[in-house]
């Protein structure tokens, strides 16, 4: 037994010990450099070493489990990486558009609040969490379509799609590559929209407007991510929302944490000074504030097991932006010679993306079938994707809304026609050696060429 004389040493013990831990049992599991072809390349996973198991267990010993000491450095740490004012964990990148979205149905926001009926535009290729919110809150989704090879929105469609109803555009960046965000903001500014922007693809992408470099996500009115195991970084489950707006940011925090009007972080009571002298809704006056809910709000925070993780991670994650670009690029070239048979991606004009994947289409009158190419690949051990949902409103999902005035569609979507049935990707994980990346190029020529 351990002769410890204090919890510090304890803890410095038990730490190093998991770090002993890493490097004699997982370190040579996660480790790329003995890849032989035809071994399995995944299109994502998450890079990690001893740091992020020292952390975790840190937090581990705490035994605060929920929202704590480490959330609230991650939520510092990465306002100021990113760039913003405020920053708030969620418990996924899911919850983190739910907050977005919610957030903006709240009445302090007067004329602006987001209300049953509101039309706000989106695109339907793509990831259904960003228009969920809208569908389940009983707004309406305007869908537009997209542009090949970039992916994103077609901006030459937004004034069609603008109404009298139309209140926020909210919209996902595309495997790291950003939409026009010059163009959107333009047009949200022009009609007083809000603008969200689902970053979950796109953490660490850079966009230049008129000689001014930000990270995407920190354009518009609202920004989110996601630290699920396959994105950018990851916490195992985790998102995040993030503001420079004051109210917004009041607002994220009501409905992160039950709809509660008080403002006390977890464990301290009064922090405000007024708990019992307030008056609100019908209740009687001087009702325990801290039990006064302004809003319909839900709990979805994040626990500090996985904050702990994203601290960590944090700290590696400029490494794992240069290597997701370093991939991308490199596969790129590797696949130009087959340029006359597949779409090769391009990134958005004025930025430089934090890649999440390589998008490929089979062009349509080479006579190539995209599913016996993905299965080609799958079968030589490269994991592939489809663009998420391809064209969300064929889903089953809205069987029972299909041709309702739940939703409206602007135009006939031909773009995302086309990518739902013509479109794949593969990963460029920052955990992608260039064996792997030249393997997996040197598959996806056979399979086109077959």
């Amino acid at each position: 037994m351990a002769n410890w004389t204090n919890e510090a040493e304890a803890r410095n013990h038990i730490k190093a010990l998991v770090a002993e831990y890493y490097h004699d049992f997982r370190e040579p599991v996660d480790s790329k450099e003995n890849f032989k072809p035809g071994d399995r390349i995944s299109y994502a996973s998450r890079v990690y070493d001893e740091k992020e198991m020292q952390s975790l267990t840190d937090a581990m010993l705490d035994f605060w489990l929920t929202t704590g000491r480490f959330s609230d450095q991650f939520e510092k740490k990465f306002a100021e990486w990113i760039g913003v004012k405020y920053a708030h964990l969620v418990n996924s990148g899911s919850s983190a558009n739910l907050i977005a979205f919610s957030v903006l149905t709240a009445p302090e926001l007067g004329e602006r609040q987001i209300k049953r009926g509101d039309e706000v535009i989106t695109v339907a290729c793509g990831f259904p969490t960003t228009v969920t919110p809208i569908l389940q809150y009983g707004a309406v989704p305007v869908f537009v379509d997209v542009t090949v090879p970039q992916y994103n929105i077609d901006v030459t469609q937004l004034e069609e799609a603008l109404s009298e109803k139309t209140k926020a555009v909210m919209i996902a960046h595309t495997l790291g590559n950003p939409f026009d965000i010059k163009v959107v903001k333009a047009f949200c500014d022009k009609h007083n929209l809000w603008l969200v922007e689902d970053n979950c693809d796109a953490l660490g992408t850079q966009y230049v407007i008129d000689g001014k470099t930000k990270f995407s996500g920190t354009w518009g009115d609202l920004g989110t991510s996601s630290f699920y195991p396959p994105h950018h970084m990851t916490m195992g489950e985790g998102g995040c929302v993030y503001t420079d707006n004051p109210l917004l940011h009041r607002l994220i925090l009501s409905y992160r944490d039950w709809g509660r009007d008080c403002i006390c972080p977890s464990g301290h009571d009064n922090f405000c000074g007024h708990r019992y002298d307030g008056q609100f809704g019908e209740l009687p006056n001087g009702y325990d504030h801290k039990y006064v809910y302004s809003h319909l709000g839900y709990n979805l925070k994040v626990t500090d097991l996985q904050a702990a993780v994203g601290v960590e991670q944090l700290k590696k994650f400029p490494s794992f932006i240069e290597r997701r670009i370093h991939n991308w690029d490199r596969l790129r070239k590797a696949l130009e010679p087959i340029a006359d048979k597949i779409i090769l991606p391009e990134p958005a004009e004025g930025s430089r993306p934090s890649w999440f994947g390589f998008l490929i289409s089979v062009k349509e009158k080479t006579g190539i079938d995209r599913n016996k190419v993905t299965k080609y690949i799958e079968e030589h051990n490269v994991q592939t994707r489809l663009l998420f949902s391809g064209n969300l409103i064929k889903h089953p999902c809205f069987d029972q809304i299909r041709g309702t005035a739940a939703y409206r569609v602007v135009g006939e979507l031909t773009n995302t026609e086309f990518i739902m049935n013509h479109t794949f990707w593969v990963g460029v994980y920052p955990g992608m050696t260039d064996k792997m990346i030249d393997y997996m190029a040197k598959v996806i020529i056979e399979a086109v060429e077959q």
